[in-house]
């Protein structure tokens, strides 16, 4: 070993034990010196101690492996192998990496994780099938493909063992390994062995599993399943095999424990109307199902499992009356336990009369209910001479009752266990066959009875038998690689296995002792005392008991109980019972499970003992049926030795693999990990063991290669040489002194513990310290740079502050200068400045003066003036005042007066009218005094009357005298103004200034207010200018806002309406892909059903002696229109072998699985036809939603389209005619060939030419006929888009988006008022349509009838033509055809000149669609001429005779038959064969033609030409059965090729190639208009005259589908092997990526000696597929479809194998991922194929890399990687990050914390759940129309096809 001193130095980690974590880690804070008793240790808490050595061995503790090789997938990939770095490793991966599966060498450690993984389903069997098995992940399936491939490849029978603790997940890992051959084996029929397989589980799972503490389906007995297959390694069958049946828990369990499942599945499904008769309840209703407290599991519908179970039993073969009688015996046995037994004495029991469960116990079995009762509660014995019946006392009869109904439940598993058995027999005679153990590990508990012995004998054998087995592959290992043997010294167990099964063992002392009358435990105990206790060292006896034994056993020491161990040993129930229920006559299955029952039961015959949990075995070995009456009087552990024996022999004569599963906890707590149980679980199953072995040797083994990529950095260049050998032994030789720590091998090195570690170690210190000095440099690189950077700072500092200085200074001068200069012209300027100011003061001050003395003359001079007129003005006033208030006087004296006066006539007034008043109210009725005073009145009036007379008098005359006075007053006034005038002149013109004056001041005031108010305004204005501006402002900016909001709603709800018609067409797209992929699902199955019934009917004309073997005709004349016409045609064909053999004897034949296929192959038809009429319902919905628009115009064109269709009826019965004369025509022709009368001049060659003759001038005046019925159809449906389009301009606009916008109540009821307007509007206008429709409808129905009279008046001259010669026809026509064109166009330009423009368009329309009718009318005629030329070339052959008798006639008469233009003459494109050579046409240019040659020398898709042009002649002549029987042989001999080459990339691709070019023939020349457009007028001419091909067409593209299918698999099985190994194994990017140190699996034998593929490996291959489909001429859509393919298939075969290869996952492997793919998106841009979709397939392989190189710390980082790996999902995402794994010490591992928060982030995503992509996916092919450009009478056809029999037409 390697000193001490060199590894356990200072920060040397090293493991310690603990108790309570077993091994705990720390490191070493001081180095380690020789004879240092103590280590200075701190834990990884920070916690400090020291470590006492022990001073006996003074071993040091364990090392700890650096932390780049934890976690790894192979526990020998350790350098550093011990129970510490098992026990971490297995912590790392379950805990940290949710890695349930971890290699041990050749053992696959499985830890429960008691919780539901995704990593079981089919694809990832798939992704597991083929691959070796260190190639990926350690995993069940892998040791299930290992033992597959091994069986398939060595020849030999293999299986695997699976053993654990109960609750460790053995079931279900035998389950897994046997679903597993189910899946990818397949079966040989059809008969579903692989179903029955697993069909079996269920079943065994019911009967045979319970709830224990441990687990909740703990399988309570052990099981070898066989799993037989056939020379093709197909599942044909299976046998199961099972050890020790615990039958003690049918009458006993603990708490929290249950029976088994099938009791509980009863006690549910008791409501059943079948159950109703076996009366049960609820579990907890019986003592057997009770016991435990516990029936219920949670999570488990025992209801559903009990359905589950009866379904299995269906699927194999047990009826249902069988599994009602099963069901009768089970609930029997619950009543029995029921049963009460009740003491009559001390020394016996009773049964109470009518026990109600008894009474049902003994209605279901069938028994009577005395026998029954009565031998329950006593037995017989036996003597030499006498028999007695005694009763047993109440504590036997219950241990009685128990016996039997485990007796009872014993037999019915075995009788089950045979029937499981018998279904899954297979009568074809097995090859091989994989073995699947599932049995106990080692057990032991506090108290051990016989069953843990038995059970811990098992495990020694197969303990021994893995530890030869591990050495064996050891020493093969050192053998293959020439390394010297050494004599490894491991544990053999063999002295410990002699201890129980050897002569005088302890299984032969319990025989012994059992054969003994009073035999019991205690003296069995002495026996072993005195026989082992000094003779062997593994037997000890306990200090405290003398009913104990100990026994070393491999894994630990056991103590076991010797208490019940005799008398589950003999494992007796009462011969009487027995017999009572063989006597049952009602009860058949009954009978049938005690049939070979003995009469004794036991050696002894005692009755059975109390208490115990007893496993019983199962059957005996079916080889030994003979000695059935021997086999009961066996024990239980002589039949256990012997099965087991059986056992070792079958697992000896096999190859095995072992599964060890360990149970992590005891809790069931999912990925808890206990390390005390999972230490005491690996002491036991032998892992530790391995490692041991494996450690004694040279445990680390390395290629070459592999240590030289990894160790390269250790190396100096001077070593590396070109022998990799050499190289590794000179680098080791330096770096490892001691030379027994390695060897050399052939291929690998091998090395003791702990040097990987030395070295890794040593690699890290270089790498150190090549970082150190990187960094060294890199930091001096840094200092320099910045010291540079520095300097040049500072000189660019200094070259600035020193130009800033100098500018500074220049700067100053030149301000010092100005400021001079500026002081000058300042001075000079004030100077000035106070001279001009002084200057203008002193004319100031003598203008101021000047007109100041001038202001003082002028006030002097204006006062004077104005006390003249104030004087003046003052006198005036005077004068006026006195006149004034004198005036005022008078008036106001005269007032005065007036107003007394007034005063006293109203006084006087009012005193009369108070009196009246007072008079009327004293004196109402004094009228008479009234009438007095009335008359009083009356006089006095007449007085006034009088008085007022002379008043009137005397006032005319005052009146005039005041009138003279007035005159004379008036006159003396005017004198006065005068004189008042001149004097007050001077005064009013005073006032006049003044008030002017004073006019002026208010003038300027107004005139300032003005002004005031005038700016004012203006600022008002301003102010309302800005805010109508700010408002206009607003308002436009609200515009604008409202125009953007209408722009984006529109643009919205335009979006939108995109976004949902994308999304609408996106699903249509996305349901026609997904049709078009279950219809080329369900081609694929057909054509796997079509192969099998190839194959079934090989098998039988094989079986059957044909005479004539290989001869089997085919029918020709068959024909289908269906789909499927291929398979119908070879059912054809084997119905006609069948007719041709009737003499033969007929070979047995399963007519079932014939009927099934039939059946199948209906089915498929009827789904296919589903699918198609699907299909088409789908695309007439699409159809018909953008047609609905145009119904409406159909509807209005309907008149004229029935009236068209007539006249085309007319035109087809004028066919017609035509044909029958054309028929007349060929009688004529066959009755003159008969005669031989057919010469020129002959009656029949007349009647030929009159019919001729008339036949072209009759089609020549319907083609005019219909040329003008076209021209006014043309012109109808002219008018009528027009008025289309009228309606379509009036239409009024989508208002949705403004009846959105109207909020407001107002403007929706004016938007409605608009919306009626237009809608009368629209009205009208549509009114007014229909009326011009109408009056247009009648001047085209007159039209119409013009032209219809025209018709028969042309007809008429016609006729008349008809009677002219020939010549003057031609020249009548055309003189009478422009005669009728002249009067039109003379009559048309009279009446109108516009109107004849318009006409005259119309005839060039009316041209050109005549020109289109001609062109289909000459179609038609080419074909009747076609018809004629057969009859031509016979008259030619019959002039021909004629010819040689009389030429002259010849030279001078013109042949007039034959009037077939030149250019007919020439090649037509078609080739002409027999019928008899379809057969020879077939072979030759399909089955036996060369792809290569054709590709390269030919013209690409060649064939197809041919054919093609073969069936346009089977077409040109009008032969229905040479064309279905040419395209029925085509179909079948391209399936036949491709059956046969299939494998061939090359023949798959050329048959695609040429199938397609047929298909793409058949389409363009079929006539339809949609194929025609890009057709030549040469091409059209070659179109399929009578025969539609629709039929055949889709059959084609079927066949072209199966094609392309098998292209892909082609391709996948060519690139499947390069991809893992070109794209992720190989090193594109040389030394990015090391190698880590792998374990023993990387180098099993399964690994076959390859070469290693590299990415230009892929490339080439892409190339080369790429170049064969363009020679081939491959559509190019085809081509990008392939290539997406192919690149699909490499990204998920990639990410598959990466998800899978915990290997794989690293930064540098992400790097080599993605510049692997950034060369493969190079070569589709050389290419030109980035458009086909393929680089889209790789975005998870890239993604998935990404996510390999990226940051994964932080939450930003998670954020990054959720948003970047759109493309993955989360258990893709999950899966990569927990597999990440460090290359280098420098790398970080993934933390849990991390992996938590990136679930998290991706909770609320809706993806499946799947974690591998489906590499058997295959995108929907579509095949695009391509015409061909190719004239078929340019083809010329070479003579290296053999097709010389083939005549061109």
């Amino acid at each position: 070993m390697m000193a001490a001193s060199e590894l356990y130095t200072k920060y040397a980690r090293v493991w310690i034990p603990d108790v309570e974590e077993v091994w705990k880690s720390a490191e070493l804070t001081k180095d380690y010196r020789q004879g240092d008793g103590v280590l200075q240790l701190q834990l990884e808490d920070g916690k400090e101690l020291e470590y006492k050595l022990d001073p006996k061995t003074n071993n040091l503790p364990h090392l700890r492996n650096p932390d780049i090789l934890v976690g790894e997938n192979d526990l020998t990939a350790l350098s550093y192998l011990h129970e510490p770095a098992v026990l971490h490793n297995l912590k790392v991966r379950f805990i940290d990496s949710k890695l349930i599966y971890t290699y041990c060498g050749i053992v696959l450690v499985a830890i429960n994780p008691y919780e539901t993984l995704p990593i079981y389903g089919t694809d990832i069997i798939y992704a597991y099938s083929g691959q070796n098995m260190g190639d990926m992940d350690p995993h069940i399936f892998a040791v299930a493909e290992e033992a597959y491939k091994q069986m398939a490849r060595d020849e030999r029978n293999q299986s695997i063992i699976v053993s654990g603790e109960s609750g460790a997940g053995k079931t279900v890992s035998a389950k897994y390994a046997m679903r597993y051959f189910a899946t990818v084996s397949g079966s040989a029929s059809e008969a579903n062995v692989e179903e029955k397989v697993l069909a079996s589980n269920p079943i065994m799972e019911s009967i045979g599993n319970a709830k224990t503490t441990r687990n909740d389906n703990s399988s309570r007995f052990g099981k070898y399943i066989e799993i037989g297959f056939d020379k093709k390694y197909r599942i044909i069958g299976a046998n199961m095999r099972t050890y020790l049946l615990e039958k003690s828990r049918v009458v006993f369990q603990a708490d929290e424990e249950r029976n088994y499942h099938i009791f509980y599945q009863l006690c549910a499904s008791a409501h059943l109307p079948e159950f109703k008769a076996l009366k049960l309840g609820k579990a907890n209703d019986f003592h057997y199902t009770k016991q435990g407290r516990n029936p219920v599991i949670d999570g488990v519908d025992d209801a559903k499992e009990m359905s589950t179970t009866r379904n299995a039993f269906t699927l194999l073969g047990v009826n249902e009356s069988y599994q009602l009688g099963l069901f009768q015996i089970l609930a029997s046995i619950l009543h029995l336990g029921n049963v009460e037994v009740k003491d009559r004495d001390s020394d016996s029991s009773i049964i109470p009369p009518n026990n109600g469960h008894l009474s049902v116990f003994c209605e279901l079995m069938g028994v009577t209910y005395q026998d029954m009762s009565h031998w329950l509660c006593h037995k017989k014995l036996k003597t030499a001479t006498e028999t007695y019946i005694k009763p047993i006392p109440k504590l036997q009869a219950i241990n009685a009752r128990d016996a039997l109904a485990k007796h009872i439940y014993a037999k019915l598993f075995n009788w089950i266990v045979d029937h499981v058995n018998k279904a899954l027999h297979s009568t074809v005679k097995q090859h091989s066959f994989i073995g699947v153990l599932d049995i106990y590990g080692f057990e032991t508990f506090e108290i051990n009875s016989f069953e843990q012995f038995c059970i811990n004998y098992a495990n020694e054998k197969l303990q021994q038998q893995f530890n030869m087995h591990v050495f064996k592959l050891e020493q093969e290992e050192y053998m293959k690689e020439q390394i010297p043997w050494t004599l490894i010294d491991f544990y053999d167990n063999q002295p410990c296995i002699n201890l129980i099964e050897a002569k005088m063992g302890i299984l032969d002392l319990l025989d012994e002792e059992c054969k003994m009358p009073k035999g019991s435990d205690d003296s069995w105990a002495q026996k072993l005392y005195n026989t082992h206790l000094k003779t062997c060292a593994l037997f000890e006896k306990p200090r405290m008991s003398n009913k104990a034994f100990i026994i070393q056993h491999f894994a630990d020491k056991v103590e076991y109980q010797c208490d019940g161990f005799l008398e589950k040993n003999k494992d007796t129930v009462n011969e009487e019972q027995i017999h009572v229920l063989k006597a049952s006559k009602k009860f058949d299955l009954l009978v049938e499970l005690f049939r070979d029952e003995e009469k004794a039961t036991s050696p002894t015959g005692a009755a059975p003992a109390t208490g115990g949990r007893t496993r019983l075995s199962v059957k005996p070995d079916k080889n030994k049926a003979g000695q059935a009456s021997k086999e009961h009087k066996k024990t239980v552990g002589l039949q256990f030795r012997n099965s087991l024996q059986l056992l070792m022999e079958t697992l000896n004569a096999t190859t095995p693999h072992y599964v060890r599963c360990i149970k992590p906890n005891d809790h069931k707590y999912a990925f808890t990990f206990d390390p005390k149980r999972a230490v005491q679980q690996l002491r036991a199953c032998g892992v530790l063991e391995t490692i041991r072995i494996s450690a004694a040797g040279f445990p680390s083994r390395w290629t070459y290669q592999e240590f030289f990529s990894r160790y390269r950095v250790l190396m100096k260049q001077k070593d590396v040489l070109t022998d990799r050998k050499m190289t590794c032994k000179n680098v080791l030789e330096k770096l490892v002194q001691d030379p027994d720590k390695y060897q050399f091998g052939k291929t690998k090195i091998f090395f003791r513990a702990g040097q990987v570690a030395y070295l890794e170690k040593l690699r890290a210190d270089k790498l150190r310290a090549a970082c150190i000095r990187i960094q060294k440099t890199i930091r001096c690189w840094l200092a320099r740079k910045k010291y540079l950077r520095m300097k040049h700072a500072a000189t660019t500092i200094q070259r600035y502050v020193r130009g800033y200085q100098a500018r500074c200074l220049a700067k100053f001068l030149r301000r010092t200068r100005a400021a001079i200069i500026i002081q000058k012209y300042q001075r000079m300027y004030v100077q000035r400045t106070c001279y001009k100011r002084k200057q203008a003061a002193a004319l100031a001050m003598q203008c101021i003066l000047r007109a100041y003395m001038a202001r003082q003359l002028y006030k002097a001079l204006l006062r004077e003036h104005k006390a003249i007129i104030i004087q003046k003005m003052v006198r005036g006033w005077l004068a006026r005042q006195w006149f004034k208030r004198s005036l005022k006087a008078i008036v106001y004296l005269q007032c005065c007066i007036r107003r007394m006066r007034a005063k006293r006539e109203l006084k006087k007034l009012k005193i009369e009218a108070r009196s009246v008043e007072h008079f009327k109210k004293l004196n109402i009725g004094m009228e008479n005094k009234i009438m007095q005073l009335q008359r009083r009145i009356d006089d006095q009036n007449k007085e006034n009357r009088v008085l007022s007379e002379r008043l009137n008098s005397l006032e005319v005359s005052h009146a005039a005298e005041s009138e003279r006075q007035r005159v004379e007053l008036t006159r003396l006034r005017g004198a006065e103004e005068d004189a008042k005038n001149n004097a007050n002149k001077v005064t009013s013109l005073l006032e006049e200034l003044e008030r002017l004056r004073k006019d002026l001041q208010n003038t300027q005031k107004e005139k300032k207010a003005i002004e005031d108010w005038a700016r004012t305004y203006q600022d008002e204005m301003e102010q309302m200018i800005s805010e109508l501006k700010e408002q206009n402002h607003l308002l436009k900016n609200e515009k604008n806002d409202l125009n953007r909001l209408i722009q984006e709603q529109s643009q919205q709800w335009t979006e939108k309406m995109q976004r949902a018609l994308k999304e609408e067409t996106q699903q249509l797209e996305n349901d026609l892909n997904e049709e078009r992929s279950r219809y080329q699902n369900l081609l694929t199955e057909h054509l796997q059903l079509e192969e099998k019934y190839d194959d079934l009917k090989e098998e039988i004309t094989l079986a059957v002696n044909v005479p004539k073997p290989g001869h089997r005709r085919t029918d020709s004349t068959h024909s289908s229109n269906e789909s499927e016409c291929t398979y119908n045609s070879e059912f054809a064909e084997s119905e006609e072998g069948s007719r041709g053999g009737e003499d033969v004897p007929k070979a047995i034949l399963d007519m079932s699985l014939f009927l099934k296929l039939q059946k199948r192959v209906s089915e498929l038809e009827q789904e296919k036809q589903s699918l198609q009429n699907e299909l088409d319902r789908r695309e007439e919905q699409f159809q018909r939603a953008r047609a609905r628009d145009d119904e409406e115009h159909k509807k209005a064109r309907s008149a004229e389209l029935e009236y068209e269709s007539l006249k085309r009826q007319e035109l087809e019965s004028e066919n017609k005619k035509l044909k029958h004369d054309l028929n007349e025509m060929r009688q004529s022709l066959r009755g003159s060939a008969e005669a031989g009368s057919a010469a020129p001049g002959s009656p029949a060659y007349t009647v030929l030419l009159d019919q001729l003759n008339a036949s072209n001038e009759e089609l020549e005046v319907r083609k005019e006929e219909v040329l003008i019925l076209r021209s006014q159809l043309v012109s109808q449906k002219e008018a009528m888009q027009h008025k289309d389009e009228k309606e379509t301009m009036t239409e009024p606009l989508p208002y949705i988006e403004d009846v959105q916008k109207l909020t407001d109540a107002k403007e929706i009821s004016q938007a409605y008022m608009g919306l009626k307007e237009t809608s009368r509007l629209l009205e009208s206008q549509l009114q007014a349509q229909r009326r011009s429709h109408e009056n247009e409808v009648e001047v085209l129905r007159g039209e119409l009838q013009s032209v219809k009279e025209e018709n028969n008046r042309q007809q008429q001259l016609l006729a008349q033509n008809l009677q002219l010669p020939p010549e003057a026809r031609i020249e009548a026509s055309l003189q009478h055809e422009i005669t009728r064109l002249t009067n039109e166009n003379l009559e048309l330009h009279s009446d109108d000149p516009k109107e004849y423009k318009a006409y005259r368009i119309s005839m060039l329309r009316r041209m050109v669609d005549l020109m289109e009718q001609l062109e289909k009318q000459d179609k038609t005629v080419r074909k009747l001429k076609k018809q004629l030329k057969v009859f031509a070339k016979k008259i030619n052959d019959l002039e021909g005779g004629q010819m040689d008798v009389s030429p002259g006639q010849t030279a001078d008469e013109p042949v007039h038959p034959v009037n077939i233009p030149r250019r007919e003459k020439d090649f037509q494109g078609m080739l002409e064969y027999k019928k008899e050579d379809e057969l020879k046409l077939v072979k030759n240019l399909i089955l036996e033609l060369k792809p290569r040659g054709v590709a390269v020398n030919l013209i690409p898709g060649l064939p197809a030409y041919i054919l093609f042009m073969c069936l346009r002649h089977a077409d040109y002549i009008n032969d229905d059965q040479k064309v279905r029987s040419l395209l029925t042989s085509v179909i079948n001999s391209i399936k036949k090729i491709l059956k046969k080459r299939g494998d061939d990339f090359e023949t798959v691709s050329f048959w695609l190639s040429n199938t397609c070019r047929f298909l793409h023939c058949l389409k363009q020349y079929s006539g339809d208009e949609q194929f025609m457009k890009h057709n030549t007028t040469k091409q059209n001419d070659h179109c399929l005259s009578n025969f539609d091909l629709a039929e055949y067409r889709q059959v084609l593209s079927d066949l072209a589908i199966q094609i392309y299918q098998q292209l892909i698999k082609c391709m996948e099985n060519i690139l499947q092997p390069m991809i893992v190994s070109g794209m992720l194994e190989h090193e594109t990017i040389q030394g990015v990526s090391g190698v880590k140190p792998t374990g023993l699996r990387k180098r099993t034998s399964s690994i076959a000696d390859e070469g290693t593929y590299t990415l230009d490996s892929i490339i080439r291959q892409l190339n080369s597929f790429h170049s064969i489909m363009c020679q081939h001429g491959t559509d190019p859509e085809l081509i990008k479809q392939v290539v997406k393919q192919q690149f699909y298939i490499i990204g998920a075969v990639t990410l598959n194998n990466l998800l899978l290869r915990k290997d794989m996952c690293s930064w540098s492997k992400g790097m080599q991922i993605r510049y692997n793919v950034s060369q493969l998106e190079e070569w589709l841009r050389d290419k030109n194929l980035m458009t086909c979709g393929a680089k889209e397939t790789l975005e998870p392989l890239i993604q998935a890399a990404q996510l390999l190189q990226v940051k994964k710390k932080t939450d930003e980082d998670a954020e990054a990687i959720c948003s970047m790996c759109n493309s993955l999902s989360t258990a893709q995402i999950v899966k990569v990050l927990n597999l990440y794994t460090p290359v280098n010490a420098f790398e970080e591992r993934v933390s849990v914390l991390f992996i938590r928060t990136i679930q998290t982030r991706l909770r609320d995503r809706k993806e499946s759940p799947q974690l591998l992509m489906d590499t058997k996916l295959i995108y929907p092919v579509t095949f695009p129309f391509n015409p061909s450009s190719l004239a078929l009478e340019t083809i010329q056809i070479p003579s290296s096809l053999n097709v010389g029999f083939l005549t061109r037409v």
